[in-house]
């Protein structure tokens, strides 16, 4: 169990389920909640991550229905009400998938009374069906704690449209019955109060912001809800974070974050990231920083975990590889990350094969450990070929943790356990976790 905390640290990533997480914060300390959670999509894709090519397996085989899923979002909505400030307000990000469904949820928990709005961001794309109208929308629910939140109108205003700005600019009046009676209207300088359907483009694949993470938000969207909905120093948190959108945005409108994402390699973008915006302390907690938590990960994220820890980039190709998982920093040498003990002479063998039709002249095997075998096998491969396999135990990659440490305090980030393991038919798989909808117009986000 995670022990409660009597403070609420910001600036911090947690690689950690969330509902594990979420249990320690106390009560009455966050101002403002955005998710977009796993969609009920059931879909499973593979993904190109932006520059460092990290291809990523998304799935989401919800077992037993929508019940459990929804079962499965009741008991973390649950614990953000919780922690929510009397003041505070929760955006859910969802689709058709499930809306009807998270609505009734919300209801129940927050109460019916505290529904706010169903947003309707409307998006672009292609992939529509000829059987049936485009499906171009996401859902927002917006709700709130208390009787009283914030709400900023000013700083998300909609501009007017050409009719309403070739109407007269000023008002007059004339009297009826003694009363005064108003015609026509003035325009707000600021714009339009904005409604609940946002015409917001999604992230086109040439954009800037573009990451490759495959429900990606554009910024746009997150800052509409920021500044509506927080002020400059409130608490923002977002417990499925993914790549960090909610954090970047939160970041530069000037108010305190905290994301949770159960994915190793999404809390390492997002570090990435948030470096790259200005954020100037960010802490780690939970990341596998020991041989034991390391045997936990899931295959592509053992294999992201690796490449990563040694500056590689990652291979592009998705099949064929010839056994390449990535390739070195500088070099680029063939890498090859198994996530197993014993390794033995035909892994060698065929990796020695996809070193030498790369043209390259060394590459390196990755796993726990290995077999006589295989280092004589590497031997042979030098001696006969002239091509160097070089064999590494990951233990080594995990040094002395200097790079590892979280920054100020320097606790080892392994201090803060990770959830404790649950019978599987319990929990949705990590997959489940992080993966969302695979509608084709949000892979374009």
């Amino acid at each position: 169990m995670t022990p409660a905390v009597a403070f609420l640290e910001t600036g911090v990533i947690y690689c950690d389920d969330n509902l594990h997480r979420l249990t320690g914060f106390p009560a009455d300390c966050i101002d403002l909640i955005y998710l977009d959670p796993p969609f009920f999509s059931n879909r499973y894709y593979e993904v190109i991550w932006g520059d460092e090519a990290e291809i990523r397996s998304f799935e989401d085989r919800w077992e037993g229905g929508v019940h459990v899923y929804v079962g499965w979002m009741r008991e973390r909505v649950m614990e953000m009400r919780r922690i929510l400030k009397p003041t505070g307000s929760i955006y859910l990000h969802c689709d058709w998938h499930a809306v009807h469904y998270l609505k009734q949820m919300m209801d129940e928990v927050f109460g019916d009374n505290h529904f706010q709005n169903e947003v309707i961001w409307y998006y672009r794309g292609g992939g529509v069906s000829p059987r049936r109208w485009g499906r171009r929308h996401d859902t927002i629910l917006f709700y709130t704690k208390g009787k009283k939140w914030t709400f900023n109108v000013d700083p998300v205003r909609d501009e007017y449209s050409e009719d309403v700005k070739r109407s007269p600019a000023s008002r007059y009046d004339k009297s009826y019955r003694g009363k005064k009676v108003y015609e026509g209207y003035r325009p707000h300088p600021g714009g339009k109060h904005p409604d609940d359907v946002w015409p917001i483009q999604p992230i086109m694949p040439s954009a800037k912001e573009r990451l490759g993470y495959p429900t990606q938000k554009p910024e746009r969207l997150l800052d509409r809800i920021i500044l509506a909905s927080s002020n400059e120093g409130d608490v923002v948190l977002d417990p499925f974070a993914g790549c960090g959108t909610t954090l970047v945005v939160a970041q530069r409108q000037k108010r305190e974050w905290i994301g949770i994402d159960i994915s190793p390699t999404a809390v390492g973008l997002m570090k990435r990231r948030m470096e790259k915006v200005g954020a100037r302390t960010i802490k780690l907690v939970g990341m596998p920083v020991t041989e034991a938590q390391l045997r936990e990960l899931k295959p592509f994220e053992f294999q992201n975990w690796v490449v990563q820890r040694v500056h590689g980039t990652h291979s592009t190709k998705k099949s064929g590889d010839m056994g390449i998982d990535g390739f070195s920093f500088f070099d680029h040498f063939p890498i090859q990350v198994k996530q197993s003990d014993g390794i033995g002479r035909n892994v060698v063998d065929n990796f020695e094969t996809a070193v030498e039709r790369s043209k390259k002249p060394r590459g390196t095997i990755y796993g726990f450990s290995f077999t006589k075998g295989a280092y004589e096998e590497a031997a042979r491969a030098k001696a006969a070929k002239g091509i160097e396999i070089e064999l590494i135990e990951v233990s080594k990659l995990l040094g002395d943790y200097a790079d590892l440490v979280t920054p100020e305090r320097r606790l080892l980030v392994a201090d803060a356990p990770l959830p404790e393991p649950r019978p599987p038919e319990a929990r949705p798989t990590v997959e489940e976790l992080v993966k969302s909808d695979g509608e084709p117009a949000r892979t374009s986000e």
